[in-house]
């Protein structure tokens, strides 16, 4: 599917609300409610909106820790790995990188003994540096980054 202007005046909107009324959002972009959420539909169904999500303050919820993995694998066998990192519910990403390392993690933790355990069930695949963060500066999100 090839994205046109109004395609991303759409995404745009919906990536700073996505509780937006569908006529409230015509309005701002100069269409009826109806031809929004054709729009909408047709960006779900080529699967560009993958999904909808709520973001929360993790600190308020107890989970107060992030921290930044790199794993140097001593295996060429990664699919186990891939299954365990898509089976813990405290990695928040993984990314197969070049550079250093093999992957770099990010995950969130509620504790420094939680985030021990997990590192030592990863030295199963390999090694680890691990950066912790202590501050977040920014947080963008693409679309509206523009």
């Amino acid at each position: 599917m090839e994205l046109d202007t109004i395609d991303f005046q759409i995404l745009r909107l919906l990536s700073e609300n996505s509780r937006i009324q569908w006529k409230d959002l015509g309005e701002q972009i100069h269409m009826t409610g109806q031809a929004v959420g054709n729009r909408i539909k047709k960006l779900e169904d080529s699967g560009i909106i993958k999904a909808y999500s709520l973001l929360v303050d993790e600190t308020k919820l107890g989970i107060p820790y992030t921290a930044f993995i790199i794993i140097y694998m001593k295996t060429t066998n990664h699919e186990s790995f891939k299954q365990l990192m898509n089976a813990r519910k405290e990695v928040i990403e993984v990314h197969r990188v070049s550079g250093e390392g093999c992957y770099h993690l990010k995950i969130k933790v509620e504790s420094q003994e939680q985030l021990n355990l997990f590192l030592d069930e990863i030295l199963e695949y390999g090694n680890y540096t691990v950066h912790l963060s202590i501050q977040k500066i920014k947080q963008e999100n693409p679309l509206t980054a523009k």
